[in-house]
């Protein structure tokens, strides 16, 4: 019985050794002395005995057995051999009562390397056990910016409150997202109920997600389990079969694609041109489309939502014969949110724009439910393909308030109120910074956030007073229900008292109505459909001056000399010809973050964490923000490159 066992894991062996050699790859098993050769360990840590799985026991410790086995563990030595007796005697054994002894291993980047077992771990991937016992003992190397070390340290953390070892993600950031989709509370310890529940869950992905071929994606069985749970939510999913699981599974088909392919985004700089019409479209009018705008509070309560609607408004009057609108408002959870776009799809609502951020969880969901259905959703650095996002290019108009700001101010002394510590902020605050500092070289801008704890926008305009700060850049547009004039560029005195109206100067603006008709003309035109087809990449529409969805009022308080070099660089970016981001740039630290002769890349201006040097001020750590601003800054948020650096330093590494 056991030669024969033996001669189809010799076979096995034989393939993959041949197939790894046609490759130019290792036909042996990887050795651990040989892997840390150039590693820094920091420590051992004593494991003791667990339950380790098979699939992460990759080699032996050091070259002494390695030749005995192909790189997947099969035997490649003769039958006849004395490794040979051994191997089938140990086969025997696991066929009439199962192996029990535990080997030793070494754990190091959540892999395990062999100690003593390597022919009981042979014998045991042979009959495609799942786990096996083992003495551990963890080796841990020094933290480094390496992505996979830094990984490596977040599942040693992942792994002391939740004993399990059989997850792992590639990048930072994913034992994190388990954590928080998986239970309440993150931080504490898991309990038995919950590592049995999560363990089973696990397994039955993994049975589903194979059983249709997943694993010949390259992606991650574990990254596509956190995708999956991301999409329909770890209560509702936990209890199904397999079988449940594999519909599930197929329609999130895209999704897996694109973690596949690595998340990449595929930035939509300017509207697509639609191409010369067909002869039969002058005689055919389509029926119109159906769209609804789905606000998660009261337009009229939020300058945010108000822009948007505006934007509605002009499809309304502008596009009347191409699409019907329709909007639904104070959606106050994601549940509502995907109930009333539910309802709405029944209606025959077949276009949806969300316009927050925070809806984003709810439009995927909605979208992989119903891929009939046209979701866009109104945030930066998304990644699914089942929704596209779309957004402005405000900081082109920011750089040109900071312009008329910098001229105005006689002593280089500007205001700034932003609002979330969100990705694109940071570019209109730097863009506004460098705009200033062009026409003024003495230009200083002083940041105030709004959504800090322990601040109100009232105080901050105060403390501006106080400083002799006259000039200051707050909200874009204030809402109808408002009767303030703090909004866009605006002028205080020094003495509350005698002066307590702001005078505008100048407003950057949305053209959210421009926005979405040029939207709907692609979509008319079916160069929507053409742009999914030719890319595996999630679409991000981000769309400035150039395409006129963005824009700067200037009143007749801004002198003309300034108007006039402001409208000339205006121009320039229309025609691509000057961008903010362009040349010298230093950051607060005094780090080159662009040389003089190139421009910052579009992505890496969306995820800028860092701020220019003319400005004072700082990005807010998460835990000084209000608890109404987390939710999104959690979703969207962005660090202090500075505060990452000092983490770093500060961490205790000695994780076991």
């Amino acid at each position: 019985m056991s030669y024969v066992e033996y001669e189809k894991a010799q076979k096995a062996g034989l393939k993959a050794f041949k197939a790894a050699v046609s490759k130019n790859e290792n036909e042996y098993l990887p050795v651990l002395d040989e892997i840390l050769k150039d590693v820094e360990i920091q420590s051992e840590v004593n494991l003791g005995l667990i339950q380790i799985p098979l699939d992460r026991v990759v080699g032996t410790s050091n070259v002494g057995r390695t030749y005995a086995f192909a790189n997947n563990f099969m035997p490649i030595l003769d039958y006849k051999t004395e490794f040979g007796a051994k191997w089938s005697a140990l086969c025997d054994s696991q066929i009439e009562e199962g192996i029990r002894e535990p080997i030793k291993v070494y754990e190091y980047l959540n892999k395990y390397y062999v100690v003593e077992g390597n022919k009981r771990v042979s014998v045991m991937k042979f009959f495609e056990a799942i786990s096996i016992p083992a003495i551990v003992t963890r080796k841990v190397p020094k933290k480094t910016d390496d992505p996979e070390i830094r990984a490596y340290y977040e599942y040693m953390e992942f792994n002391k409150l939740t004993d399990i070892n059989y997850i792992w993600f590639d990048q930072e950031g994913g034992y994190k997202r388990l954590l928080e989709v998986t239970c309440e509370n993150p931080d504490e310890p898991w309990t038995e109920e919950q590592k049995k529940d999560f363990g089973s869950l696990n397994n039955n992905f993994c049975v589903a997600f194979k059983s249709i071929k997943g694993e010949k994606l390259n992606v991650g069985i574990s990254e596509a389990m956190l995708i999956f749970l991301d999409v329909y939510g770890y209560e509702n999913v936990k209890d199904l079969t397999p079988n449940e699981m594999k519909e599930k599974i197929h329609l999130l088909w895209d999704e897996f694609v694109s973690a596949a392919n690595g998340r990449e985004i595929q930035l939509q700089l300017e509207p697509a041109k639609t191409g010369k019409r067909k002869i039969t479209d002058y005689f055919v009018t389509p029926k119109p489309k159906m769209a609804a705008f789905v606000f998660d509070k009261d337009p009229k309560e939020s300058n945010w939502l108000y822009a948007h609607e505006l934007g509605r408004l002009y499809l309304d009057e502008k596009c009347a014969d191409k699409v019907k609108t329709i909007k639904v408002y104070n959606l106050n959870s994601e549940q509502e949110t995907i109930d009333a776009m539910e309802d709405l799809i029944l209606m025959g609502v077949n276009i949806f724009f969300t316009t927050s951020s925070m809806q984003e969880a709810a439009s995927l969901k909605v979208a992989v439910n119903h891929p009939e259905v046209t979701i866009l959703n109104c945030s930066l650095n998304t990644s699914y393909k089942s929704i596209r996002t779309y957004y402005a290019r405000l900081y082109e108009v920011k750089f040109l308030a900071g312009m008329i700001a910098g001229a105005l101010s006689e002593d280089g002394k500007i205001g700034y109120l932003a609002d979330y510590p969100i990705y694109g902020v940071m570019a209109n605050i730097n863009a506004f910074a460098l705009g200033a500092k062009m026409i003024n070289p003495r230009a200083k801008v002083y940041l105030e956030w709004t959504t800090v704890k322990g601040v109100s926008k009232d105080e901050v305009i105060e403390r501006f007073r106080e400083k002799g700060i006259n000039y200051i850049s707050d909200q874009l547009m204030t809402a109808p229900n408002s009767d303030t004039k703090t909004y866009g560029l605006y002028y205080i005195g020094n003495d509350k008292e005698d002066d307590e109206e702001a005078i505008n100067i100048a407003m950057p603006i949305y053209q959210w109505g421009v926005f979405y008709e040029k939207l709907l003309d692609s979509m008319m035109t079916k160069q929507f459909e053409q742009e999914e087809n030719s890319s595996e990449k999630a679409i991000n529409y981000w769309w400035g001056l150039s395409a006129g969805v963005v824009d700067l009022i200037m009143s007749n308080r801004v002198p003309e000399g300034t108007k006039r070099i402001v409208s000339i660089i205006k121009e320039q970016m229309i025609n691509n010809e000057f961008y903010p981001f362009s040349g010298v740039i230093n950051s607060q630290n005094g780090e080159n973050k662009n040389q003089e002769e190139g421009s910052i890349s579009p992505e890496d201006i969306i995820k800028m964490n860092w701020l220019v040097s003319n400005v004072e001020g700082e990005i807010p750590a998460f835990d000084e923000l209000k608890d109404e601003a987390k939710d999104i800054v959690s979703l969207k948020g962005v660090t202090n490159e500075e505060d990452d650096e000092k983490v770093e330093k500060d961490e205790d590494t000695s994780v076991s």
